[in-house]
């Protein structure tokens, strides 16, 4: 833990700087299995916010390891840090007034739970935390397998891979449940959408 070290508050405050872009943030958290279409989805529903006019950005779990995190493995221990992280940044970035996609595994239940309390025990106000849980059958998943990383677990190639060799807590009560083997990418985009706009977090599409 840092000492001598004092927060700083801007000149702008949170409703200040969500009046004059005319968004407020939040952080849609993507879990899944690999393969079960998260880092999809979240690029699709970046370009259709971003084509509404609206500030999004995407955080992908492939994409974090090559700089911010690139010093974790995928060890228990290295994949609740790599949460945590993600955690604090999606914060960050929700507070810039970013509509936040963050696409990751984060397979414990315990390290999505942190990063939701992180987001609603903010001050002075919480910031929505929307959990989507990107569901489809492990052996969908296999038959998948983009990058070949499920025969390369099942061949022992591969240690503590979620799934197989690692275990993976699904969501209890999600806010929103994707099954994408019953739904494609256009019908998953669709399903959050509609659910930030119930929410009255974005307006409706004219």
């Amino acid at each position: 833990m840092a000492t001598n070290i004092t927060f700083h508050q801007g000149a702008v405050t949170e409703d200040e700087r969500a009046e004059l872009l005319g968004q407020r943030g939040a952080t849609i958290w993507f879990t899944g299995l690999s393969a079960s279409g998260k880092s999809t989805i979240a690029s699709a529903l970046e370009q259709h916010l971003l084509h509404r006019k609206l500030h999004a950005y995407r955080l992908d779990g492939d994409n974090i390891r090559f700089g911010l995190n690139k010093d974790l493995g995928f060890d228990q221990a290295s994949r609740i840090e790599n949460i945590r992280r993600i955690g604090e940044v999606s914060l960050l970035f929700s507070l810039s007034s970013s509509i936040t996609l963050t696409a990751f595994i984060s397979p414990y239940q315990s390290d999505r739970d942190l990063a939701r309390k992180l987001h609603e025990e903010h001050k002075p106000a919480s910031v929505p935390f929307i959990e989507v849980y990107v569901d489809a059958p492990l052996n969908v998943v296999e038959e998948r397998d983009p990058k070949g990383l499920y025969k390369k677990a099942r061949a022992g190639e591969i240690k503590d891979f979620t799934g197989i060799s690692a275990p993976y807590e699904a969501p209890s009560h999600p806010e929103i449940h994707i099954r994408t083997d019953q739904v494609d990418v256009a019908g998953a985009v669709a399903q959050v959408v509609a659910y930030l706009e119930e929410k009255d977090l974005i307006q409706k599409a004219a």
